[in-house]
This record gives structure tokens, sequence and C-alpha cells, in this order.
């Protein structure tokens, strides 16, 4: 292993670089035998693990391991003997010689304190694996699976088949654990990775400061334009103004004009090459700055397959456990992807893989009755699409049944059975990654818990990233997750929230929009506009964070929309600035999850500025909307372009309230309507209304009460209040007036011209 590849070896020992070597060595160990499984006669791959058993063989001679040895020894003997055609790599026998790469990974690991204590604890479950390596050409062969069965004849099921077990599940403790992934380097413990995770975000941090400061040069050089601008309008009033003296035929003033115009052409020409000079600066200063920044990044990326690596090992040997043969085949090992995520998407990616396996894939005998390869195939391709990682993991098993989520959707009553009827395929899919949602009737090791799917979601949603599920019953299934490319640069939408800069990264942006105030509408006390045949609610970005009322009184209103679905919201902003990419920087652990905030950043001119944290923002805006008390966008600064009289109706009748409102229509008012008194509370406190017309039996709050609560307002003390209501007798008009109501008008009296009257005498026509 040279030192070109691996830096400067001198400060490790011999063990340590033994571990190394290891590493590597098994690694091709484990490919390689995968590839033999799959292909019979991979000369190519024999070769390769040839001499992967040989370089393990004499490295661990120098050390003085001599288990790994004769492990090593024995397994280059059946690499000869399969090359040579006499020994045919067979599924059960590459389960052992899978195990003795285990025992090799595990023995590598060992320090020097506890090498003997170890060795002597597992002496028998090395000796099994060793003989089971020499004695591996008298394993028998498996017969070929038959063909499909016929019609008729009723296949076995895969649950009854013996599941294989790989002879290293023998070992104990530490041994079973050897079968997990082994690191890449022998250094790469958590305190030196966190030491140098530390440092990357250094040296991020004062890259991202030189492409700032590089950044704020352009106003010093806009600066300089507009002084040569200056400049040039001086030096042209000279040239006039020479000239008008040499129209005047003074020597004396004519000398003085023509040196002092003389004087001008060398300041103009400085003027000219230091602008450019500075322009030039600017550009190599941008460049640099932005390369610095590139590079930076650059070292934080890995190639895919650092992180799934151990994947292919995990599939075949999961499935082999459940008397399945899967295959894991991957695209894009190469496609370079952020350290950190990575690292976090590993086991959201094992948990896909591990559903695929226990639920979507089939046994062998059902695939061959279905016209299917008693091989099953997962497939895992990563690439990068529209500056985002796209990772598409399929497989060609039996899908998910709808109609099985559909009935346990009804089953567990999260909808009615015609709402769930209605559910596209889409929307059914989304129910598996709710917690504890499971289609398994039962439990295992594996799968059943309702935690895998959830689990996936979650993770992903926390790196900025979406998951989308699709499956195609009896073909199989295919979950398509987006994630950003790195999480130190983020590309944000910039806008301004009550004189503050936020900012909102793109991938949760689903549009912007400008919304005229004619647009929007108010029902319920929620005012809401149309945007591609769907009604998108609007919020108060200052008000969801808490920064006080929305100053926005433009005709136009700047809509940012996030979200998808029915979880989709209109964020209304002061101002839209622009996209641009920022240098994530993370809010000191002193002041904890802050809500709505993510992380902070610098803008190109040097300001702060704090990064929205979208999924929690949209848990706030259900939180606010809940509790009610909206504020009302689109009546701000409206109050001198109102032409009528504006009147707000309150009933729980759907037939009396639009009876009323149309009424009131005709008659040129503006109205508005609340369903019952707590909306109709709420409505009134959030909007500037002229006359109040309510019925007194309804749910919630009564209207009684609700006069009381206007009356004893500060602010609506003053507002007209009229009851029309279908109790007449003398005691029920005398609570409504003494609870303050101004009219009281009986539904059994009632007539069009006699609400019409009444409104009129309490607030006059509708003009104002």
């Amino acid at each position: 292993m040279s030192q070109d590849q691996h830096g400067d070896l001198s400060a490790f020992s011999m063990l340590d670089l033994f571990r190394m070597e290891a590493d590597s060595q098994t690694q091709i160990l484990t490919d390689g035998l995968l590839a033999m499984e799959r292909h019979a006669g991979d000369a190519a791959a024999v070769e390769a693990m040839m001499r992967a058993a040989h370089s393990i063989k004499g490295a661990a001679a120098i050390v003085g391991l001599q288990v790994v040895v004769q492990l090593a020894h024995g397994m280059e003997d059946s690499f000869v003997a399969a090359q040579h055609g006499r020994l045919k790599l067979t599924p059960e026998r590459v389960d052992v010689l899978l195990s003795g790469v285990d025992l090799i990974v595990q023995l590598s690991r060992l320090d020097d304190a506890g090498a003997e204590a170890w060795l002597a604890a597992n002496a028998a479950q090395i000796d099994q694996t060793l003989n089971a390596i020499a004695g591996i050409a008298d394993l028998p062969e498996l017969p070929a699976l038959p063909p499909a069965p016929a019609p008729m004849s009723a296949p076995l099921p895969p649950e009854a088949a013996e599941p294989q077990v790989p002879v290293a599940s023998g070992l104990a403790g530490e041994e079973a654990e050897a079968a997990a992934p082994a690191p890449r380097t022998a250094t790469s413990t958590g305190a030196p990775a966190k030491a140098q995770a530390q440092n990357f975000d250094k040296l991020l941090s004062l890259a991202s400061e030189s492409r700032i400061n590089a950044h704020q040069m352009h106003p010093f050089v806009g600066a300089l334009q507009r002084f040569k601008r200056n400049q040039s309008s001086l030096f042209s009033a000279i040239e006039h103004l020479h000239e008008a003296i040499a129209r005047s035929a003074d020597p004396g003033l004519m000398e003085k004009s023509l040196l002092a115009l003389q004087k001008t052409q060398p300041l103009k020409q400085f003027m000219l090459e230091h602008i450019a000079d500075i322009e030039t600066y600017e550009r190599r200063l941008l460049a640099v700055s932005q390369g610095m920044v590139d590079e930076v990044l650059a070292l934080r990326m890995r190639p895919f397959r650092d992180g799934i690596h151990a994947f292919p090992r995990m599939v075949r040997d999961l499935a082999r456990s459940l008397g399945k043969e899967v295959q894991l085949e991957i695209e894009g090992e190469d496609t370079l992807v952020d350290r950190d995520i990575l690292a976090k998407i590993e086991s959201p990616l094992n948990h896909m893989l591990r559903n695929a396996i226990d639920h979507g894939m089939e046994g062998p005998y059902e695939r061959i009755d279905a016209g299917k390869e008693a091989l099953g195939t997962i497939r895992m391709e990563a690439r990068h699409r529209a500056g985002m990682l796209s990772i598409e993991i399929s497989d060609d098993g039996r899908g998910v049944d709808l109609e099985k989520i559909r009935q346990s959707v009804i089953e567990r009553k999260m909808a009615s059975p015609a709402m769930a009827a209605a559910l596209s395929a889409g929307e059914l899919l989304e129910f598996l990654f709710l917690p504890a949602f499971s289609l398994k009737e039962k439990a295992n090791q594996l799968s059943g818990r309702g935690v895998g799917l959830d689990i996936v979601h979650e993770t992903i949603r926390q790196q900025n990233g979406t998951v989308r599920l699709e499956s195609e019953p009896g073909r199989g299934f295919r979950a398509l997750i987006t994630l950003p490319l790195t999480q130190s640069i983020v590309r944000a939408l910039v806008v301004d929230v009550h004189g503050e800069a936020y900012a909102i990264p793109i991938v949760k942006v689903e549009s912007v929009v400008r919304v005229p105030q004619a647009a929007i509408h108010t029902l319920e006390n929620k005012q809401f506009f149309e945007l591609k045949g769907e009604h998108l609610g609007l919020v108060s970005a200052a008000q969801v964070l808490e920064l006080g009322e929305a100053a926005n009184q433009a005709e136009d209103l700047p809509v940012v929309v996030i979200g998808r679905g029915k979880q989709s919201y209109a964020l209304v902003v002061d101002a839209i600035r622009g996209e641009q990419s920022l240098a994530v920087q993370a809010i000191d652990p002193i002041f904890g999850k802050m809500r709505d905030i993510s992380a902070a950043a610098l803008l190109d001119d040097g300001e702060p500025v704090l990064i929205l944290d979208v999924p929690d923002l949209l848990l706030s805006i259900d939180k606010l909307l809940h509790e009610g008390g909206l504020h009302q966008l689109a009546q701000a600064g409206h109050a001198e372009r109102r032409k009528a009289k504006r009147i707000l109706v309150v009933d729980d009748s759907l037939t009396v309230r639009e009876m009323e409102r149309k009424l009131l229509l005709a008659r040129g008012f503006d109205v508005d309507v609340a369903i019952d008194g707590i909306d109709g509370w709420n409505v009134v406190r959030s909007g500037e209304y002229d006359l109040v017309i309510t019925d007194v039996d309804m749910p919630r709050m009564d209207g009684i009460e609700l006069v009381s609560l206007i009356k004893k307002d500060l602010h609506l003390h003053k507002l007209p209040v009229m009851i029309v209501s279908y109790k007449d007798r003398p005691e029920d008009r005398a609570r409504g007036l003494s609870a303050g109501a101004d009219y009281y008008l009986t539904k059994g009296s009632f007539h069009d011209e006699t609400l019409l009257d009444a409104v009129a005498d309490l607030i006059g026509d509708a003009r104002l």
C-alpha cells in the first residue's frame, strides 16, 4: 500500500498497518465472493480474491497472527481450485468462505492485551471455521430449482423453506459483530473524525467569509463608477468654460483655462486605468474565493460506495436466512455525496433494503410460479439530478397491496370508508410513513412494528429531502429519495419579514407568486386564494415568527408557497430578494433548538440571515390555525379604499346565513359570514365591520355570549349588533337587549324588507 495513497504511515504500528490492509483486502474478498455467486466462472474475480487472500496471509505472518494465516491459506487453496475448475463456488460454499472473511475482520480488530483471552474463549468456533474451509469441497451441491410447477400443483410456501445458517453464526458475542461493515481505515475513530469535521467547518467558514469580502468589492466598484461619471461631467463643464473664455478674447483667462483643461487629461486617464484594474481584481477575487469554497466542499464529498459497501453482503445474507434468493445491483457508486449526508442516510437505506427483502421479495418457488426468475433483484441507483442527489431503490417483487392499505386505514379509523375509497395510490402509500403503521399481522425481528419507513421518512426530512413511493402489484416496488448534495451550502430564497432577512431552502419552496388583494377570500376566519385550481391558505410570516403585525400594505402581496398536498400554505412576506447560495453556520448549542429556525448564514453583502426550518414552520402554522386569531392580510390599508359598509353575518344555519348574505349583497353591502359564535368572535376581532348580525342558538358559543364579548371589548364596544332569532318571547328579547344588542328581530316575523329596514335604522345605506 503506497505512501502516495495513504500519506505518511510512519506513525502507525505494524498492527495498525495490518488492520488497514485487512479492511481493504476483506472488502475485495466479499465483493468477489458475491460476484462469483451471481456469475460463476468470473476469472477476474477469482484472480482478485487469490491476490487478496495471499496479501492477507503475508501481512498476518509479519504481525504473528497465525490463525489469520491459516484462514487465508485455506481460502487461497479454495480459490485456486475454483480457478482450475475443480471447485464450484455454490451459495453454501460461499457461506463458509464469507464466515472466514468475517473471522479475519474480527481478528484484525483485536488489541494486544485481549487477543490471547479472546482466542482461548473462541477456540472451538475458530476450529470449526478452519475445518469448514478445509473441507469445503466435501459440502454437497444442492440441486438447481425445478422449473415452474404446473398450475394445478400447489407450490411450496416460502415460509416452509429451511433457513440457511452460515457457519459463522455459531461464533459468540464479538464474532457475530464481525459481519458489520468494517471501517475504511484504522484511524477512523470517533474523536479524530469529529476533529476532522470541525476543521472542515472552520475551513468552509473562512472560505465563505473570503467570498463575502469579495462580493463587498462590488459596491465599491459601483461607487467608483459613479465618481467617474461625476468626474466626466466636471471635465465637460471645464471644456465648455474654456470655449466660453476663448470667445471672450482675454489672453490671461485663456491661458489659465487651457492649463486647467490640460490637467484634466491625466486625471481622466488615471480613473480609466485604475477602474479597469479594480474590476479585474474583483473578478479574480471572486473566482479565487469561489474556488476555495468549491475545493473545501470537494473535501467533504465522498463516493456513494463508501456508505453502501456493506449492503450487497447484507442483502445476500438476510435473503438466505429467509429462504429467499436476492441480489443487489448498485449503479452510480462513484456519485459524490456530502460525507455527513452519506453517514445519515445509511440507516434509512438499510431499512428500505430490509423491508424490500422481508415484505416485497417472494420465495424462489413463488417467483417461479409467478413466471419470474427464482433470483430476485433489488436495484439501487444514485445520481445527480437538477443539483440534487437522487437515489432510487426498486425491486421486482410482489409490490404493495393497495387494497390492504385501504382496509387497514379503515380498520384503524384513520379515514371513513367513503374517504378511503377516494384515496389515490400515492395517497395510500403515504400511510406507510406513519408511526406504528404496518401491513404485517405479526411482528418479527425484521419488521411488523411500524417503525421502519417512519424512521426513513423522518431522517430524510431532517436532511431537507423528500421520499416518494410507487408500487405496481405483482411487478415491484420503487422508492425515490431526493436529497441536497451537501448540507454545508444551501441554495435558498431570501425574503424580508418585518424588516429582517430570512432564508427558505429552495428545495422546500413550491412556488413564488404575487397575489392581488382582490383575489383573497375569507371563510371561517381563514383567508385563502386560488392557485392552479386549488385553495391555498394565507398566513403572515411575521405572525408565525411572532414578529408582530404584517407591515405589507401593497396592492399585491408577495407570497411563498411551502409544504405539499393538504399541508400546503402560502406564506406572506414583506419582500422577496431572490436566490443565494449560503454557507450554513450552525447556531451555538447554548441557544438550544430554536423554534422555526434551523441554522444561520451570511448573505453576499455580509448581512446575517436566519435559515427557516420549514417542517417546524408547518407545525407552527398548524398550531396557529387551531388556536384561531389569524391576522387578516387583505384588509391592511384598505379602509380608505372601501366604498361600501361591511357587515358580518353569524349563523349556524346555512340556509339563513346565505339568505341574509344575498339580501345584503343585493343592497350593496360588503358581507362576510361566520358559522358559529367562536368563529364570529375570531372574525370580528380581525376585521373592520360596521354591523354584526347574529343568531342566538349556536354551537360552541351562543349569540348572547358573542354580544356580551363584543360590548365588553375596548375596541369593539361601539360596534352595532343585531340579533335575528326564532325566539320571540318578551324575556328572550329582554335577555338579548340587556346583553348589549342594539336591535332584536325575530325570524317568525322575518321579511326581506324587515331586515333591510332594521339595518338602515342602525347604520344607514350601504355607501360610506
